[in-house]
């Protein structure tokens, strides 16, 4: 444990294992059987819990609890995990909780924030890169791709997915899967069209773009049944990186799939 900085009221047991450079703030508990990555930083009146592994060089800022049970009628205290890749920012009282099923895990991708007060529940899985603003809710099973950008207040219900560069907007009710690079927003939620501040951002051209409008307008066609435009989708678009990836998707659906509302529709809303 090299280079180890552990503040005098910090409880930390002899066995949890502590990388190169970690920090440990004031009154923070540490259980024993975590693991900590080189170079991450525990502010003040955080709880690692037992079955939590955290990567290098992540910062997790106060009264943070990682690992705490799920609240699940179905857990029956079976060895379960939380675990916290790389790079990875948890703002004040975000909460955790292990997986249900044995040897599942309730995971958080590199390189993703989540904002304060953010709550994941049992079994949930966030992609790399995304950003989760203040107090987020992620009922159990939920699942969400990379480069997601998720605003304030919004709830999920267990086992929507969201998939890659998609936006959800603040205070929004999720009850249903939210389809890649789109916006969604409301109560009920709708979708209102591309991500297209968020695709520019991440280097996606104008060509892209428009492949992916382009997939969608086709994809919920309301002359076309879902199955006729998944056909229509692939003889079109046959081997293009997008439409894979949106068609993958559309197969995984677990809740639905979210409504897309023109601008019209969003006007009589």
């Amino acid at each position: 444990m090299s280079g180890v900085s552990i503040h005098t009221t910090a409880l930390v047991s002899p066995s949890a294992e502590l990388g190169e450079g970690v920090e440990i703030g004031p009154f923070s508990v540490v259980d024993g059987g975590a693991i900590i990555g080189d170079g991450t930083r525990v502010e003040a009146f955080t709880r690692i819990g037992a079955f939590v592994r955290v990567g290098e060089n992540c910062h997790i800022f106060d009264s943070v609890i990682l690992g705490g049970p799920p609240q699940d009628h179905d857990f029956g205290g079976e060895t379960s995990f939380v675990r916290i890749a790389d790079d990875v920012i948890l703002r004040e009282n975000v909460t955790i909780h292990r997986a249900t099923g044995e040897g599942n895990e309730t995971v958080v991708g590199s390189g993703t924030l989540l904002m304060e007060g953010c709550h994941l529940g049992h079994n949930v899985k966030i992609g790399s890169n995304c950003t989760i603003t203040n107090k987020v809710g992620f009922s159990g099973h939920v699942q969400i791709g990379d480069y997601v950008v998720v605003g304030g207040l919004t709830g999920f219900h267990q086992f929507v997915k969201v998939g890659s560069y998609a936006m959800v907007g603040g205070m929004a009710k999720i009850i249903k899967d939210v389809p890649p690079y789109s916006m969604t927003d409301g109560v009920p939620a709708r979708v209102r069209g591309l991500n297209i501040v968020g695709l520019r951002r991440c280097g996606f051209s104008q060509e892209q773009r428009t492949r992916i409008k382009n997939i969608y307008k086709l994809l919920y066609d309301k002359h076309m049944r879902r199955g006729e435009a998944i056909a229509a989708v692939e003889d079109r678009f046959a081997g293009d990186e997008f439409a894979v990836e949106i068609l993958s998707f559309i197969r995984s659906l677990k809740r639905g799939l979210t409504k897309w509302i023109d601008r019209e529709q969003a006007e009589t809303e």
